[in-house]
């Protein structure tokens, strides 16, 4: 009888021991999700709930907590656990890494593009990279594939494809010509040189496209990618720099063509040719084309007096070199904040925005800004709107009012994003469409 005893006490304590463990954990999983709960209702109050990149779907049926994609996001605060499933918290602060797609390992995520709110202009682009208008292929951020490493995988495949149909009777000047020498654009002349293709690149800026625009330190790349002629790139935090000389040294070792500032104006389809037309008069003709632009290729501009002089830029190299100087910078994106940020140690920065508050920008960037107006590095004027530009001041309204304030400038830089391509396409016969929520990639 004792030992009945002793078993049921033993079995009861097991019991309460099991029970206890098992309510601080649901109470440890009710606290983290309402905290998560909390971020998602702040996020959608401080306008960051809507993706304006590539991001990610949950497939709650199929979600075990497992937590990998909230650890692999290089990002922080993307993603969050409520009632025991992954959840987007700041949607608008995922740039589309895709590194939570990969690291489920229960394949319940897939990315997205556009959202019902929010739709995104496409080029209908087929498996195979090819658009409507045979010939004419698209890879890299123009098809919605932005990130680095997606965009080098995808001017590789692209040429891959290209290969398989190339008309080696077809006489013209090239059999490919790739536009835009950003990460796209690289990799598929590689590729193509790779392939045995004579191929040229053209270029409107510089090379690395987009990429060369982003400050020195900036980190550009949070995964391992392969390099066509190169092979695997195994550093996994990679800067600006560091990319930029990766890619000079590939480029030169294999002799290949790369033509920059050179902006192409028409690709006209000519007796199963393309006869590629650039700003600059030279005239190209090439069996295949591979359109590897970014998305917001030509800078908007603000429209007014005084933008066409030498000390407005769209851009900023090499923010290092300048010092002692009254700067204006345009914008409330990330990269008019990183040019800000970049320009406050040994300059006086004004950051003029046109909004209350800035919005969508990265978490780090948030943290530094708020951080630099605290310390007075940084002058913020929101709801300001420039209105002319002077060779030593700019003039500026506030608030929606009439009335003008000045501000001695030496330089201003202005980061209002850039124009779609989509009259560039059109003007090709590629067909568009609007995206108000499709899948990109899936399992």
């Amino acid at each position: 009888m004792e030992v009945i005893i002793e078993q049921v006490l033993s079995y009861g304590l097991s019991v309460i021991l099991i029970i206890s463990i098992l309510a601080i954990y649901l109470s440890q999983q009710k606290r983290q999700s309402k905290v998560v709960s909390d971020k998602i209702l702040q996020a959608k109050a401080d306008g960051l709930h809507e993706p304006v990149s590539l991001y990610p779907v949950v497939d709650i049926n199929r979600c075990i907590q497992s937590g990998a994609c909230i650890e692999a996001c290089p990002e922080k605060e993307i993603l969050g656990i409520t009632n025991g499933k992954a959840s987007i918290i700041n949607a608008s602060r995922c740039i589309g890494h895709g590194a939570c797609f990969r690291a489920c390992p229960v394949e319940a995520i897939s990315l997205w593009i556009g959202t019902e709110k929010r739709g995104v202009d496409l080029p209908h682009v087929s498996a195979n990279f090819e658009t409507n208008v045979r010939g004419i292929f698209i890879a890299g951020e123009l098809g919605g594939m932005g990130l680095i490493r997606n965009a080098i995988t995808q001017g590789r495949e692209a040429v891959e494809q290209i290969v398989k149909i190339i008309n080696k009777e077809t006489k013209a000047d090239y059999d490919l010509i790739v536009v835009g020498a950003g990460p796209a654009g690289i990799s598929g002349t590689l590729a193509a040189k790779k392939a045995g293709l004579n191929v040229l690149t053209l270029e409107q800026d510089t090379l690395g496209g987009a990429v060369y625009t982003y400050p020195r330190s900036k980190i550009v790349m949070t995964a391992p990618m392969d390099l066509p002629l190169y092979g695997k790139v195994k550093f996994r935090e990679t800067s600006k720099t560091e990319l930029l000389s990766l890619w000079k040294t590939v480029i030169e070792k294999n002799k290949i063509e790369i033509v920059e500032n050179s902006k192409v104006e028409a690709i006209i389809p000519n007796n199963g040719i393309f006869s590629v037309e650039t700003i600059n008069g030279e005239k190209y003709s090439c069996k295949n084309v591979l359109l590897s632009i970014g998305r917001r290729g030509t800078p908007r501009k603000l429209g007014v007096l005084g933008e066409n002089t030498e000390k407005v830029a769209y851009r900023l190299l090499e923010p290092e070199i300048i010092t002692d100087k009254d700067i204006v910078v345009v914008g409330g994106g990330d990269s008019a904040i990183e040019a800000a940020l970049s320009l406050a140690d040994k300059n006086r920065v004004t950051l003029s925005y046109r909004s209350d508050k800035f919005s969508r920008i990265k978490q780090k960037n948030a943290e530094k800004i708020n951080e630099a107006i605290k310390l007075a590095k940084i002058v913020v004027k929101f709801n300001s709107n420039v209105v002319l530009i002077e060779p030593e001041i700019i003039s500026y309204t506030e608030n929606n009012s009439e009335e003008i304030f000045k501000i001695k400038n030496d330089l201003i830089y202005i980061f209002a994003g850039g124009e779609l391509p989509t009259e560039f396409l059109k003007k090709m016969g590629i067909e568009m469409s609007t995206k108000h929520g499709e899948v990109v990639l899936k399992h």
